[in-house]
């Protein structure tokens, strides 16, 4: 599992969707969706919350989230990098792309900077192999990746992040 990132979280906006699914037989997922949809991930208080009106065990809740890759429990950075992992990102140097944005950020797989910017995530494929070695970062794309190239765009963002 997942570093569980506790923080207070404000309950009542989990209201609507338990009272909508809390008694609807098999709705365990989508209530967790619903929820990641509200906080971006899925806060720990709100596991005992949906437990207490669902009836379903903690335990229960977190072993459905963790069995779903779709599921986090520490939420995301302002920026979410992808690393492709696939096959023609991996011939092409997709490894040395990879230890040079982890070391860059200071943070592995599926983990987020401290200061809250960068998420990482190290993906099979994003369906841009003509493009490999490539990183998706939000909704863009950076292709034809080398290990300087990476690092200029992280830097540039937090730049541009930290300038606001």
């Amino acid at each position: 599992m997942q570093e569980c990132n506790h923080k207070s979280v404000d309950l009542t906006l989990l209201e609507d969707t338990l009272a909508q699914y809390a008694d609807v037989k098999g709705s365990l997922i989508t209530i967790l969706q619903k929820t990641q949809d509200i906080y971006g991930y899925i806060p720990i208080d709100a596991v005992y919350r949906i437990s207490e009106r669902t009836g379903a065990s903690p335990a229960k809740i977190l072993g459905v989230a963790t069995f779903y890759s779709q599921f986090r429990f520490q939420a995301v950075g302002q920026f979410m990098v992808m690393l492709c992992k696939g096959t023609a990102c991996y011939v092409n140097g997709a490894e040395r792309i990879a230890d040079a944005v982890m070391d860059e950020l200071g943070i592995r797989d599926n983990q987020t900077t401290d200061d809250g910017l960068f998420s990482l995530s190290l993906v099979s494929c994003l369906g841009c192999c003509s493009l490999a070695p490539v990183m998706m970062i939000n909704d863009k794309v950076y292709g034809s990746l080398t290990p300087d190239k990476a690092r200029k765009i992280l830097r540039d963002l937090r730049k541009e992040a930290t300038a606001e």
